[in-house]
């Protein structure tokens, strides 16, 4: 190798060193601005989303030009990089200088692969081709890329938690034009703090749509059932939840949220200690068990225990 070869590729291993420092350096800056919020600086594990979102269909879209603003995740490496694509681990660099050589010497670079889900993409493979490219300032890349479907959106710089909230408020917005729930029973407020519970809800009414026919000749319309078990079994345990004062051992959870869990509650004490078990008692027991006091009751018992043994040793 010649001394001009040798130097050049010293001078290329010098720069991508201190790019590679700049992007630690910057990356630690993220991290201490979001330490109080340490969800606003991940990156989103594909995986998560695919949990959240539950797409139906996958395509293979080929070859396409990404903005590489929109790539806000990846399938493997969500733990190494932040939502910028900074590496945040120092055993990276190794790895990170090498693409950035490349780049350096414009060599090409194999396509990265991605997955593309509500408009935003996940490295399958090349999360560090990418990290490289945005810190440099590229605009966009050439990426392989495989679909799948969704019809919730999702926003750069979006987290895990926010995008529950859209794909609750989305399957909000499903439920009560599907029945016309608000406008049979006047409530616009049964919210969950989780995706699904909607689909348990219409559930319910369908099960009690089925006994409510058990007890007449012709079907009875869904709206109809609907009311009817708002009215009979929604309404009364919501009352239950108030007039106990349960949700203040639930902080954070809505009363939508206690109703599903109790019923499941319920229905597991009736098949115990038979069908004649209360709900009232059942959510009393749902409370006492799962509720915040019963960690309370724990510390204290902790203390308690730590006082005895004190006092043994005097």
């Amino acid at each position: 190798m010649s001394d001009l070869s040798q130097k050049t590729n010293n001078m290329s291993n010098m720069q991508a060193q201190d790019d590679f420092n700049r992007a630690r350096t910057k990356a630690l800056l993220s991290q201490m601005q979001h330490f109080m919020n340490t969800d606003k600086d991940k990156l989103l594990s594909f995986n998560d989303v695919k949990d959240i979102l539950k797409p139906k269909n996958e395509f293979y879209r080929g070859m396409q030009v990404v903005p590489i603003n929109l790539i806000v995740g990846s399938e493997g490496r969500y733990r190494d990089f932040n939502k910028y694509f900074l590496p945040r681990k120092e055993h990276l660099r190794h790895r990170w200088e090498r693409v950035d050589i490349a780049r350096i010497k414009d060599v090409p670079l194999p396509a990265i692969q991605l997955y593309e889900i509500g408009g935003a993409y996940f490295v399958r493979d090349g999360n560090h081709r990418v990290s490289v490219a945005r810190t440099q300032g590229v605009g966009a890349l050439d990426a392989e890329v495989t679909s799948l479907s969704s019809e919730i959106a999702i926003k750069a710089g979006m987290t895990k938690d926010q995008l529950k909230e859209a794909v609750i408020a989305f399957e909000k917005q499903i439920f009560y034009e599907k029945t016309n729930f608000g406008e049979l029973t006047g409530d616009k407020d049964l919210n969950f703090t989780a995706p699904g519970r909607y689909d348990v809800i219409y559930n319910h009414i369908l099960v009690h749509k089925y006994y409510l026919n058990q007890e007449r000749s012709g079907e009875i319309p869904f709206p109809e059932a609907l009311v009817s078990w708002y009215n009979n079994v929604y309404l009364p345990i919501i009352k239950i939840i108030r007039s106990e004062w349960l949700a203040l051992n639930f902080p954070g959870y809505s009363a939508g949220d206690l109703y599903v869990w109790i019923v499941k509650h319920w229905d597991f004490l009736k098949k115990k200690y038979g069908i004649g078990y209360s709900v009232k008692d059942a959510a009393k027991d749902f409370s006492l068990k799962y509720g915040q006091t019963k960690g309370v009751r724990r510390f204290f018992a902790f203390i308690g225990m730590l006082i005895d043994r004190l006092l043994k040793k005097q």
